[in-house]
């Protein structure tokens, strides 16, 4: 949070708290749990992950893709530092045995990563869209236990 549009996941889940949620549904601040976001997650029939990637879009540009979309050890795909620890740690899990549910990551193209705790304005706008994107999200997983 303290890194500008690095933090744009925790100010998605303040904002999707509000929101009138399904019953199945939890919202959890996993952003600093490292290792310990695979005990945040066992248990669930799926996974949303909100993050910043830097894939050298324009800023505020919106992005839904899966783990097993990207290849270990790719290079090719500028990823933030804090998203390639996550898709390090959904690795990990898998190479562990961890039965893991399926997860979906839902990114943001940040703008500035510098020391603020506010959210650039080419992220903020975007914030409404990618929340509305992810409760379609829920809907569409509505009959999952």
């Amino acid at each position: 949070m303290l890194l500008g549009d690095e933090g744009v996941g925790i100010h998605a889940v303040r904002k999707l708290r509000e929101r009138p949620l399904p019953p199945h549904v939890d919202v959890v601040d996993g952003g600093t749990a490292g290792v310990d976001l695979l005990g945040l997650i066992d248990g669930y029939a799926n996974v949303i992950i909100i993050d910043a990637v830097d894939a050298g879009e324009p800023a505020g540009s919106l992005f839904r893709f899966k783990p097993e979309d990207i290849p270990a050890g790719d290079t090719e795909v500028p990823l933030s530092l804090h998203q390639a620890e996550v898709l390090e740690i959904l690795r990990l899990g898998e190479y562990l045995g961890q039965d893991l549910p399926p997860v979906v990551i839902y990114a943001v193209q940040p703008e500035a990563m510098d020391w603020n705790t506010n959210l650039s304005l080419a992220v903020e706008q975007q914030t409404e869209r990618l929340l509305d994107a992810i409760q379609r999200e829920f809907s569409a997983t509505e009959d999952s236990p």
